[in-house]
């Protein structure tokens, strides 16, 4: 795998950022979420590549090989936006094809708000666009719902989750994460957090090997996993700043694919606001709603031909 996909730095936006790609023809920039890597498109990227396409997919800010700025107030969307202009800038180009999965599927859609210019079409996996409510910051309305043991909640307090995690192998804590396939919230045991014993081992699914957990593990053991939980600790800070995008559509032409066990799917209110007419109203160019049955949250590792046949049937049109 590692042979075949070509890796280099690029200097964006005061940081190094490390991204991986192959093929030649129209950009398709592939977004991954947490706690994830490049590595998370490593299907993506060949299938792509083969059909016409120059695939690439960075470490995002604060994971893997690229630059970890420590303090969680340069993760805002504009840090993360940021960087990604100043990547297809350096890819010499002026548009190019947006692929989100998790966070990355937030930082496509705030790119596509700051920046359309930049955007020839997106496709976002598992996480809908979410309009900013000028009511409630974000983790206060978390709390409200699911209460302080929520993990969104749980990740706000400095140091905490880093504690939690290092209690455990990275590799254990990586297989809890990629391997959770229920669509309820999820709740962090009060007793030790994440570093809590499974009630059994975990197997893993046949879409993920021991060799791919190693990879994303070595990465983490190298990078820690405080640049990812800064996304999560910038979420009020987000809100506070894009306060003058409140009521914001997104103008590039949209394909959403999400999976119907995804606990992003499974939010109260979010299945009624994608079907409903709500995500249409605020994305009026959407163009395409896939569920897709049985798949989890993390789709384009876990239904890999699938979902690369979702993108490129959409991007081929442009």
């Amino acid at each position: 795998m590692e042979g075949e996909i070509n890796h280099r730095f690029v200097a964006v936006n005061g940081i190094n950022m490390h991204i991986a790609e192959k093929g030649e023809g129209p950009v398709v920039l592939l977004l991954h979420g947490f706690p994830e890597l490049w590595y998370s498109w490593r299907h993506q990227i060949l299938a792509l590549s083969a059909a016409g396409y120059r695939a690439i997919a960075p470490d995002l800010r604060g994971f893997g090989d690229t630059d970890a700025p420590p303090e969680a107030s340069s993760y805002t969307m504009f840090h993360v936006v940021g960087d990604l202009v100043a990547l297809i800038h350096t890819l010499g180009q002026e548009k190019v094809f947006v692929v989100g999965h998790d966070w990355g599927a937030m930082v496509a859609w705030s790119l596509c708000m700051f920046r359309p210019d930049k955007v020839r079409a997106l496709v976002n996996l598992s996480v809908a666009f979410r309009p900013r409510s000028p009511d409630r910051k974000p983790v206060e309305t978390l709390r409200a719902v699911y209460g302080d043991d929520y993990y969104i909640c749980t990740f706000q307090e400095p140091g905490r989750t880093e504690a939690e995690f290092a209690c455990i192998p990275t590799a254990l804590v990586i297989k809890k994460f990629l391997t959770y396939h229920d669509p309820s919230p999820v709740i962090v045991p009060k007793e030790n957090g994440f570093a809590a014993s499974p009630d059994k081992e975990i197997t893993l699914p046949s879409w993920l090997s021991e060799e791919d957990i190693n990879y994303f593990a070595s990465k983490f053991d190298k990078s820690g996993f405080t640049g990812g939980l800064n996304y999560y600790r910038a979420l009020d800070l987000n809100w506070e700043l894009t306060a003058p995008w409140t009521g914001m559509q997104i103008k590039v032409p949209v394909k959403f694919i999400v999976g119907n066990q995804d606990l992003m799917y499974n939010i109260p209110g979010v299945k009624d606001y994608i079907h409903k007419g709500g995500f249409k109203k605020d994305v009026p160019f959407l163009e395409d709603v896939v569920v897709i049955e049985g798949a989890g949250h993390f789709i384009n590792q876990e239904k890999p031909q699938e979902t690369t046949d979702h993108i490129y049937e959409f991007i081929q049109k442009f």
